[in-house]
């Protein structure tokens, strides 16, 4: 698998977020949710535990309230204005997406994680690292340096603010499969949610940066994760 370090390798992140929160019973909010992977498979597990999902991209939306599931809820709306009452979730969820907010609005969203959630509630945030070689091949068409490095400046500044205490951090690797290039185009090169100016020179320049990685059996990355568990003070 390319890129292994000495990071532990998970395959269900589900189980780094249960070690930090008994999560049976729990309101919690997504922001940013996509297709909400994480909390379809988590409402699977932990009874009595609602879910209310964000997502700002249309199309996706529009996928998610195609395929309800008991206990999830899915509404229109981005993380810097978040249209629901204070003090009204448990835990608050952002699964690499707080680097896809706006720059100008990052700590505007953290404020209202910190509005939304009772104090002494959770928030998970679970950024991607800009390292390894999955992240050379993306960064030839959509180069993300300075927004996951403002989203960690974002929540340090955010700490300082007495609103968040940090109560945990970890770092671990996420396996990452493509069939082949064709796969790897459709997932990472043609998102909904964006649109990378890809032309066929840089379709070709991304294929040959990739196909190195192919074996038999399609392509394996290891994706590194940095997850930071922050806890909502009385003061928010």
């Amino acid at each position: 698998m390319t890129g292994a370090n000495n990071l532990p390798l998970i395959t269900d992140e589900l189980t780094i977020l249960t070690d930090f929160v008994p999560l049976d019973g729990l309101n919690i909010i997504e922001l940013g949710c996509g297709s909400a992977g994480l909390v379809r498979s988590l409402l699977k597990r932990h009874s009595g535990t609602r879910v209310t999902a964000l997502e700002v991209d249309e199309r996706q939306h529009a996928k998610n309230l195609a395929t309800p599931q008991e206990g999830l809820t899915f509404v229109a709306a981005g993380a810097q204005a978040v249209p629901l009452p204070d003090a009204t979730f448990d835990l608050a969820l952002m699964l690499k997406s707080l680097h896809h907010v706006p720059l100008k609005d990052m700590a505007l969203a953290l404020s209202e994680v910190a509005r939304v959630l009772h104090p002494g509630g959770y928030f998970y945030a679970s950024e991607p690292v800009y390292a390894g070689p999955m992240n050379e091949v993306i960064r030839l068409f959509n180069e993300e340096r300075v927004v996951r490095e403002a989203a960690q400046t974002a929540l340090d500044a955010a700490l300082e603010t007495g609103m968040w205490e940090q109560v945990a951090e970890r770092c671990f690797d996420m396996p990452v499969h493509f069939d082949d290039f064709v796969d790897f185009e459709q997932r990472m090169m043609r998102p909904t949610f964006a649109d990378h100016q890809l032309d066929d020179a840089k379709i070709a320049q991304v294929r040959a940066a990739f196909e190195p990685h192919c074996t038999a059996t399609g392509a394996d990355f290891r994706r590194p994760m940095r997850v930071r568990l922050l806890r909502r003070t009385a003061q928010a």
